[in-house]
């Protein structure tokens, strides 16, 4: 009985392990079909902002067109930290996504910097804009970005162009004089304000409502969506048209987290982010007149600056073009080809 149970239980064995083995593959491949991919999109946009929706409609278009494979998750208005955090974590990879102006790159990447505004008048209009960002340079600085901060730019936002708010009628390159503006405590927009003038007051972003409360400053420069937002208007009634700086927003990436994903979902990550993104810039424009309106509702005097007043401030700004292009050729060379497009 021994001689014949012997046998016959190995073939069980057998028939068991040999069908365990041909399952396996089977396995293994529901394994991958289920792993998922862990995308924290953090930034310090305010809720409700035409940047915030559209990374509302990005991280749902991630989670649907990934077939649940890419885990997206939303984090507005420095929830995870402030824009230092953000961009650190970017880098490094713990935050997966994030946006920031391209001037955020100055101290490791200038070239970038310049498509940031960064020397003011440096944009002419929105044309100009996307003739820049949605074409080479944009794509040349994304690479640049890959290379020497380890984020990729898979597409660009925007809060638009920045007029100056004040406490007193600015309608004219003299009226500048002496007046003490806010800059964020950087060296081009103290240059910057300075040649035009004005007395720059270096001052962190969150400082500015009460600033303006105390007269420690006269004046903000800023886009209509923060000034509504931000409520600067109830502290300063004078609303300058002057499109003097251009705040592009990058939508950032981290390059190692998006070239460990499979082909297919990294096709997704880029296609999405341009849809939407492209999405939010037609909106940011379409809202800023309404926006205007609702200043304007609130007792915002709107002055367009005249031509000939707008060229004067322009000159006068020209010498920031060689001073920010001598950090070296290739930012020289990008500040010229940005302009040779305008």
């Amino acid at each position: 009985m021994t001689l014949h149970r012997v046998p016959a239980l190995g073939r069980r064995l057998f028939l068991a392990t040999g069908a365990a083995a041909l399952a396996m593959p089977a396995i293994a491949t529901r394994g991958l079909a289920q792993q998922t991919f862990t995308c924290r999109i953090a930034h310090t946009e305010g809720i409700g902002t035409p940047i915030t929706n559209a990374f509302d409609a990005w991280t749902a278009m991630l989670n649907e067109r990934s077939g649940g494979r890419i885990d997206a998750q939303h984090f507005p208005a420095a929830q995870l930290g402030g824009l230092a955090e953000a961009l650190e974590g970017s880098r490094i990879g713990t935050i997966q996504a994030t946006t920031a102006g391209p001037d955020s790159e100055e101290a490791i990447a200038p070239e970038i910097a310049a498509l940031g505004g960064a020397p003011g008048f440096i944009y002419k209009n929105e044309a100009h804009v996307d003739a820049v960002l949605q074409g080479d340079l944009g794509r040349q600085a994304s690479q640049i970005a890959r290379d020497k901060t380890g984020v990729e730019f898979v597409a660009y936002g925007e809060t638009g162009f920045r007029h100056i708010l004040a406490k007193r009628p600015i309608h004219s390159l003299a009226d500048l004089t002496g007046l003490k503006i806010r800059v964020p405590q950087l060296r081009i927009w103290v240059d910057f304000w300075t040649l035009l003038g004005a007395a720059p007051t270096p001052l962190p972003y969150n400082e500015q409502y009460s600033a303006l409360s105390t007269g420690i400053i006269d004046a903000i420069d800023s886009d209509v969506f923060s000034i509504e937002g931000f409520r600067f208007h109830e502290q300063a009634k004078h609303l300058t048209m002057t499109g003097h700086w251009f705040l592009p927003k990058a939508v950032r990436v981290n390059a190692a987290w998006l070239d460990s994903l499979p082909a297919d979902l990294q096709d997704v990550v880029r296609s999405s982010a341009q849809e939407a993104f492209e999405e939010q810039r037609r909106v940011n424009r379409a809202l800023a007149d309404q926006t205007l309106e609702t200043l304007k509702s609130n007792g915002v005097e709107v002055f367009v600056l005249p031509a000939e007043e707008l060229a004067q401030m322009e000159a006068a700004t020209v010498p920031l073009f060689d001073q920010f292009g001598s950090v070296s050729p290739e930012t020289a060379e990008m500040i010229a080809a940005i302009r040779a497009l305008g």
